[in-house]
């Protein structure tokens, strides 16, 4: 890890939370706004799972095994947080970037709320939506303490933590606004 933040010019936000509680809706919005990329662990673990032919379950169990997909999903984060300019989300990346990122925001939800919306984006069950998060979560879980020591329940590392299921995605867009052209100074 890296122990200097990217210049104050250089904007680097990592957005981490739960499956379903929106680091990507999230993170698409301040991109846009501020300009900056944006990098989706879940979509790189998505696109992998693609490439083997695996539905993610299968694949997260494959994961457990084989310690090189988390490396290189994260290889990836860090590279784009060092170039600056970025937001990216996933379930470790504020983690994995916390000494490259100026903001760390974290986003949860109650576990139905969430598998009621992966059910709806995956266009699935509510059943299997629940069943599936669950199983990914306690993997997730699990690896991330084994491969890094990493315990995702420990949330001190993050500058805002902020419950999806308490406002519209317009809200939480506007107080993360706020936050971000704070800590710029004000501008945009």
């Amino acid at each position: 890890m890296v122990n200097s933040l990217p210049e104050k010019k250089s904007l680097t936000i990592a957005i981490s939370g739960k499956a379903g509680a929106g680091k990507s809706t999230f993170a698409k919005h301040i991109a846009e706004i501020f300009k900056l990329e944006h990098i989706s662990a879940g979509k790189i673990f998505r696109q992998m799972a693609h490439q083997r032919n695996m539905d993610l379950s299968t694949f997260s169990r494959f994961a457990e095994n084989n310690i090189d997909i988390d490396k290189e999903i994260d290889e990836r984060s860090i590279k784009e947080a060092k170039k600056g300019n970025v937001v990216l989300d996933g379930h470790l990346t504020a983690w994995i970037c916390k000494d490259l990122a100026n903001i760390k925001i974290f986003v949860t939800a109650p576990l139905d709320v969430r598998a009621k919306r992966i059910a709806q984006r995956d266009e699935n069950s509510y059943e299997d939506a629940l069943s599936e998060t669950t199983r990914r979560e306690n993997s997730e879980r699990m690896r991330y303490k084994k491969i890094y020591n990493i315990d995702i329940t420990e949330l001190s590392i993050f500058d805002i933590i902020l419950n999806t299921d308490n406002w519209s995605i317009d809200s939480i867009t506007n107080i993360l606004i706020t936050a971000i052209r704070e800590f710029k100074g004000g501008d945009k």
